[in-house]
């Protein structure tokens, strides 16, 4: 074993900062064993140095991350503050002096993964990022090393631990979106903002991880369709009860059939009670990836918080010192396939469309006629009506996003019906 350290720079020493810290601590001898060669944190990069951090040596705490990364005695940079600035440019930097890094930044690696990707390859660096996307699970190490020799088609799951315990909270007790949400919070599994979560940003920042890395193309924030799920509501569980199905928010990337574009999308949809998805409960995260030769892989696990995030944290660590070691660097970006990524008006699946219609004859010859004309067919009907009001449920085959969009445009300049109360994917069948 060599005796001379590997040293590593930790930006951020918050929750997952912290417990990087700790592990690398407790766990050094281990570490070293496994790597070849002790491992040395030589310095912490807060915005706060005042705070007591137990276990970090206080001489090693400093509030110029700039001037740390810039030490050229450092072997790795492990960033964990998150954001786009001064992220992107604080890794950057490393590896113009030297380092490899650790990052666990979705947003930045969604926005910009390309630009770091060519910065680590110019410098000759690694870019390791397994904690960007889903907590402990190994997933990214899986996707571009395990299956680098087949052919992946599909990734769907579960990536937001916060939405999925909302949304679990809803399907279990009965509960509306609002009381589900303060419970998260109250809990800590939603932020005192919970926009990123509970709009879906978080979730597409980690879909175009997971696209450009499956499909071997390019695919940033942008290219993303997005749908929160803060409309949701104790309704949309009762009919989703009603077919044998829940609701789970969903990250869904996909190689169109005739392999010559890819889709990348996030919104709530309702999936078959059947579905291993769907009992993935509380924070947990769940995804299937669907390959050719392979077949179906599920992975499982818990998708956020310290300990899990740092144990992926650490997982690269050790992969990209043993690379230090050996003077050679692991996979970079694999963008050759460079497929299209196709609008989600191209994307086909089912719907379930709720509709408030007027309570007399002909209400339903009216609906399906514009179905119909839309190229969308039916499957199920379902009608309630009382007091001059009626509720329609519409279940429908396969059709485009655009076609069912185009649909539902024509059902609300109908006089008969007062107004589409949802619309709600159907996967996973």
């Amino acid at each position: 074993m060599r005796t001379r350290p590997l040293k590593v720079a930790l930006l951020g020493c918050g929750v997952v900062g912290s417990e990087v810290a700790r592990i690398m601590t407790t766990h050094a001898d281990d570490l070293a064993a496994r790597i070849g060669a002790p491992v040395e944190l030589a310095g912490v990069a807060v915005r706060r140095p005042s705070k007591v951090r137990e276990g970090i040596d206080p001489a090693l705490v400093t509030t110029d991350a700039t001037a740390l990364v810039k030490r050229g005695d450092i072997d790795v940079v492990v960033e964990v503050i998150g954001g786009i600035e001064p992220a992107r440019t604080l890794i950057t930097t490393a590896f113009e002096h030297g380092a490899s890094v650790v990052s666990a930044n979705k947003a930045l690696l969604a926005q910009d993964g390309a630009a770091l990707h060519a910065a680590a390859e110019q410098h000759g660096r690694d870019l390791y990022y397994e904690a960007a996307v889903a907590g402990a699970i190994p997933l990214i190490r899986p996707l571009r090393e395990s299956l680098a020799g087949d052919k992946v088609n599909r990734v769907l799951g579960i990536v937001n631990g916060t939405t999925n315990f909302i949304l679990d909270k809803m399907d279990s007790t009965g509960a509306g979106y609002q009381e589900a949400l303060d419970e998260a919070t109250a809990l800590g599994y939603a932020e005192a903002d919970p926009t990123a979560d509970v709009e879906g940003f978080d979730a597409a920042a980690k879909a175009a991880i997971l696209a450009g890395i499956a499909f071997h193309t390019r695919v940033r924030l942008d290219d993303v369709y997005r749908e929160g799920m803060n409309e949701v509501t104790a309704a949309d569980f009762a009919s989703a009860k009603e077919m044998g199905c829940t609701i789970k928010l969903l990250a869904i990337c996909e190689r169109a059939a005739d392999g010559a574009s890819v889709t990348a999308r996030v919104h709530p949809a309702m999936i078959p009670l059947t579905h291993p998805l769907a009992s993935v409960r509380g924070a947990y995260n769940a995804v299937f990836v669907e390959s050719d030769a392979s077949g179906q892989l599920m992975f499982y696990g818990p998708g956020a918080g310290g300990s899990p995030t740092a144990s992926a944290v650490l997982g690269d660590l050790v992969a990209v010192c043993r690379n230090r070691l050996s003077g050679a660097t692991g996979p970079g970006e694999s963008a050759y396939a460079a497929l299209p990524v196709s609008p989600m008006g191209d994307v086909v699946t089912r719907y379930h469309i709720s509709l408030d219609v007027a309570d007399k004859p002909g209400v339903l010859a009216q609906v399906a006629t514009v179905f119909a004309e839309h190229g969308v067919s039916i499957d199920t009907v379902r009608q309630q009506g009382k007091d001059g009001e009626a509720s329609l449920v519409v279940v429908t085959h396969r059709a485009s996003d655009a076609a069912l969009n185009g649909t539902v445009e024509a059902l609300r300049k109908l006089d008969t019906v007062r107004g589409v109360a949802s619309i709600m994917r159907v996967e996973g069948e």
